[in-house]
């Protein structure tokens, strides 16, 4: 079989082995070794404050028991909705201790959006902001039934309190008002960690229990609850321990990624898991903060979605930085244009930039380009070890495909999801056993070149189909980034009004701020001379229009679903 000789090993850095050996039971066990052997290092710094592995640990003991008194039982869902806070940690780490499945929900998302995810994950206890308590739980708690206790925090409540009283009274940081709730048990967030005793409860956790219950963006239909399970977490851990030589207490970890997802989540979970020190970032468009804490902490490990990237290259303090300690730069989540991948590596230094590729269902990495070998700009790099990939076609699903060819990606390996959660139609059609193997199939479009690299060409959903020639929209997208005028940009397929069987390419582009007061016609006629140079006729844009800034959804991807 043309995948299962594992033509990526070859390309693996020297000393990264073919398998992992997952030795922990639960996450909780890595936890309570990092408190032994770690506990006076720093876990994080946000906003000018820091607090030790012993501290952060001891209040996340707090939240366990809260949870375990007010009868919330092993495998009991918790939803989070909150920006990344020291509030976050704790309530994740304390989830875990007390045997309960975290969930992260936006702190973005509209009531209704809310009451379906709520409901659909069966969530008994939330921890969420005051001011998103005033202003929609008190809307929608009634529509909750399954939800019984509820701690609201404010977003600086860990700061001193002069400078508590000085963001409010500048009108800084939104804040609201707790009140009671029918049926609805309410405790202040930091209250809970004064009220019960550093005293989790004792629960049997095994690798086959489920620790996150994370939903999918939603940017095809409504969003799905993966189940992930602690040895779903481990393997990443370990995965990326021998891949990236992550060392106990050594690393600072600094990442815009939200922890409501998938990203943000496993980033906070693998740095608490080695002890590092993480740079909590609150507002990840605050770019002028992120150069701050740079400038002071020097951060050794970043990780960041390509938007955040392109507005950092548009810092001119970030710029003149010193990132000699900085090991690698990681890309995820969304497509990173190679020209800026090339900008980018002028600034931090070349070859630290490493995409990879993930997936809410995948734990989420499965593939990233080496942390000191080739990366190779335009691949998501390597399958991680234990994980196998393969392209199959798009009818069967079971026929693979030849090397160099597009196809959909299909995955299996430790890391993959238990199954969506009470969702088993959904669950049928995306884990699919055959040749000895659970693979779990994407719904993404890709290919493999002889080293093992993986290249991701489309979402199978946002495939164009022009007169029956494939047009996928990431290998346009490249193309057009390279004009100077075009700060972001999305292909979409439109209608074809005259023949309604196929589409149209249609380019919707957000003008670079040198280009803002250029006329959109000239824009439009140096784009469409540069497409037709380098693309073929059927891939050149049809129809094209402007944005003053183009829709993402809330981790920074393009919003292809709202853009249609």
């Amino acid at each position: 079989m043309i995948y299962d000789s594992k033509p990526w090993l070859k390309s693996y850095d020297p000393g990264v082995s073919p398998e992992i050996e997952i030795t922990d039971r639960s996450l909780i066990e890595r936890f309570n070794r990092v408190r032994q052997q770690l506990g006076k290092n720093m876990a994080f710094q946000f906003l000018d404050i820091t607090m030790n592995y012993e501290t952060l640990m001891k209040n996340a003991d707090c939240f366990a028991r809260c949870l375990a008194d007010h009868n919330l039982k092993k495998g009991d869902v918790v939803a989070i909705n909150l920006p990344n806070t020291p509030q976050y940690l704790i309530a994740l780490i304390g989830t875990l201790k007390a045997g309960c499945v975290v969930s992260g929900l936006s702190p973005l998302l509209t009531p209704n959006e809310m009451i379906y995810q709520l409901n659909d994950c069966q969530a008994k206890a939330l921890v969420t902001l005051d001011a998103i308590f005033e202003k929609r739980l008190t809307e929608i708690a009634d529509d909750l039934p399954h939800l019984k206790l509820i701690f609201p925090t404010g977003l600086l409540d860990f700061l001193p309190k002069y400078k508590q009283v000085l963001a409010r009274w500048l009108k800084r940081v939104p804040y609201g008002q707790v009140t009671d709730l029918p049926n609805k048990k309410i405790i202040k967030f930091k209250e809970a960690l004064y009220l019960y005793p550093p005293n989790a409860p004792n629960v049997d956790i095994d690798q086959s229990d489920a620790c996150f219950l994370q939903y999918t963006g939603g940017t095809t239909g409504k969003p799905k609850g993966a189940v992930l399970t602690h040895g779903n977490a481990l393997a990443n851990i370990f995965q990326f321990e021998d891949w990236t030589k992550m060392e106990w207490g050594i690393d600072i970890v600094c990442s815009g990624f939200p922890m409501f997802h998938t990203a943000g989540l496993t980033l906070a979970t693998i740095s608490v898991c080695f002890g590092c020190m993480q740079i909590i970032i609150p507002d990840p468009r605050d770019t002028k903060r992120i150069t701050r804490e740079c400038s002071r902490l020097h951060p050794t490990f970043m990780a960041n979605v390509p938007t955040l990237y392109l507005l950092l290259l548009q810092d001119e303090d970030f710029k003149k930085l010193d990132f000699s300690n900085l090991r690698v730069c990681i890309s995820g989540a969304a497509p990173f244009p190679v020209e800026s991948i090339k900008q980018f590596e002028e600034i931090i230094g070349p070859g630290k930039m490493a995409e990879l590729y993930g997936m809410t269902e995948t734990g989420p990495v499965q593939t990233i380009n080496p942390y000191k070998g080739v990366k190779k700009q335009g691949s998501v790099g390597l399958p991680l070890q234990s994980t196998c990939i393969r392209i199959v076609d798009l009818i069967t699903g079971t026929q693979q495909i030849p090397i160099g060819k597009e196809g959909e990606i299909v995955v299996s390996g430790p890391q993959v999801m238990k199954g969506y959660f009470n969702k088993p139609e959904e669950t049928a059609k995306t884990l699919r056993e055959h040749d000895g193997r659970m693979w779990m199939y994407t719904g993404d479009i890709g290919r493999m070149d002889e080293d093992g690299y993986l290249y991701i060409v489309d979402r199978a959903k946002d495939m164009i189909n022009v007169g029956g020639f494939k047009v996928f929209s990431r290998e346009v997208e490249e193309e057009i980034f390279a004009h100077p005028a075009v700060e972001q940009c999305a292909i979409i397929g439109s209608v074809n009004p005259k023949r309604p069987e196929t589409e149209l390419v249609k380019l919707i582009v957000q003008k670079s701020q040198e280009y803002k007061d250029k006329p959109d016609e000239i824009i439009k006629k140096e784009i469409l001379e540069m497409a037709r140079e380098r693309l073929s006729p059927y891939k050149v844009p049809k129809i094209i229009e402007f944005l003053d800034e183009i829709p993402l959804t809330h981790v920074g991807k393009v919003n292809k679903k709202a853009l249609r």
